[in-house]
């Protein structure tokens, strides 16, 4: 059980700050906070992502980019380009590293206002990072396995990140349903978003880019948003706007 326990929380905590800070922080700025605030959340981003630690910075360029040129052969990520998921998953990889290591050129308007803290991420993107990260979640379940089955769960611990991004890139422009007719695949996974709080709403998203929340319906509940309303009305971020959606 408690096994189960640790890797549910690296999940939903995972996800939370891939949603919150990377997703509509980093690359839609649809809230502000202060820089505290941005450095502490850069620290919580690294204890829950662990070994699969995505930095802001290049989370939110190469997010905007997918944005920009959605199911083209400009996009990061798009089953429409590559063959199968894994072959997605390598490709982001590398996109992803190119740009955190300013090995291409990227367009000014994908890098306006993206937060960067380039000491902290060269330590948390790091090989020694990763490894006692590695290091620790096996010692972690060495200890506390009770049933060998549960040894399947390590990869999807230490393999985080890209698993919630492989949910979303690759399932999520494949089934589903639409809320909007759009010129790209997007479609919503769930009709109650209980895997990746609100993640899953990518039909919304794509449609509604710059809005907080990312459910339309009213079963489309977006728990990341009622958290970022939470943190909202005790001013630890401000909100920009609540756009009404039609």
């Amino acid at each position: 059980m408690t096994i189960i326990i640790f890797v549910l929380i690296l999940w939903y905590g995972g996800l939370f700050f891939q949603s919150f800070f990377l997703h509509r922080y980093a690359a839609h700025q649809v809230f502000t906070m202060s820089k505290f605030t941005e450095r502490i959340t850069f620290i919580l981003t690294w204890l829950f992502q662990g070994s699969s630690y995505l930095s802001a910075y290049g989370y939110g360029i190469m997010h905007r980019m997918h944005h920009a040129y959605t199911d083209t052969e400009k996009d990061p990520h798009s089953p429409s380009f590559d063959d199968n998921l894994f072959a997605m998953m390598w490709k982001t990889k590398t996109i992803y590293q190119d740009i955190n290591d300013q090995k291409i050129e990227v367009d000014q308007k994908f890098t306006k206002n993206v937060p960067q803290w380039k000491s902290f991420d060269a330590f948390a993107s790091s090989r020694f990072s990763r490894l006692l990260w590695i290091t620790f979640y096996v010692l972690f379940f060495a200890y506390f396995t009770t049933a060998l089955w549960q040894w399947i769960l390590l990869p999807v611990a230490l393999l985080m990140a890209p698993i919630h991004g492989v949910i979303i890139n690759w399932f999520g422009h494949i089934y589903g349903y639409v809320n909007f007719k759009m010129k790209n695949t997007s479609k919503n996974l769930f009709h109650f978003d209980f895997l990746m709080m609100g993640e899953g709403y990518h039909n919304n998203h794509h449609k509604h880019a710059t809005s907080a929340n990312f459910g339309v319906k009213w079963h489309e509940i977006d728990i990341t948003y009622l958290i970022i309303r939470v943190l909202d009305f005790f001013k630890i971020i401000k909100l920009k706007a609540i756009p009404v959606k039609n």
